[in-house]
């Protein structure tokens, strides 16, 4: 079975690990996952990720989750622009999510990027998806 939103799949496998606490995730490689991927670490949600080749070519993303005090560093993780409905923002009226506390992940034609970062650069472009 073809999976229709693969962001989404690896933003709901993040969610369920810290839910039970596990130290790592696994969940099949994309150069898209893998530009989340790093955004997060960048930015400080998850402590790291790395690409494994399981052999018959196959590539998963091993992501390692975070946690401070027995909490995980990401209280909300959601997906904004979905295959149905994609969600496209210039630089002026792109949101702040929880008043900048928040992140915003955003694909720009410079690459994937948090939403801080693309002011700074003056670009706009698809919000995949808000953390806090």
């Amino acid at each position: 079975m073809t999976m229709s939103d693969p962001l989404g799949d690896m933003l709901t496998r993040i969610r369920n690990g810290q839910a039970v606490r596990k130290t790592s995730i696994e969940c099949p490689y994309s150069r898209l996952r893998e530009s989340v991927c790093n955004v997060l670490k960048d930015e400080g949600f998850i402590r790291a990720f790395k690409a494994e080749d399981r052999g018959n070519n196959k590539k998963v993303l091993v992501i390692e989750l975070k946690y401070d005090g027995g909490q995980g560093v990401i209280r909300q993780i959601d997906r904004v622009s979905k295959p149905g409905c994609r969600i496209y923002s210039s630089v002026k009226d792109m949101p702040r999510f929880y008043n900048g506390l928040g992140i915003l992940v955003v694909s720009t034609p410079n690459g994937v990027m948090a939403d801080h970062k693309a002011r700074d650069e003056n670009v706009g472009g698809e919000i995949l998806c808000q953390v806090f």
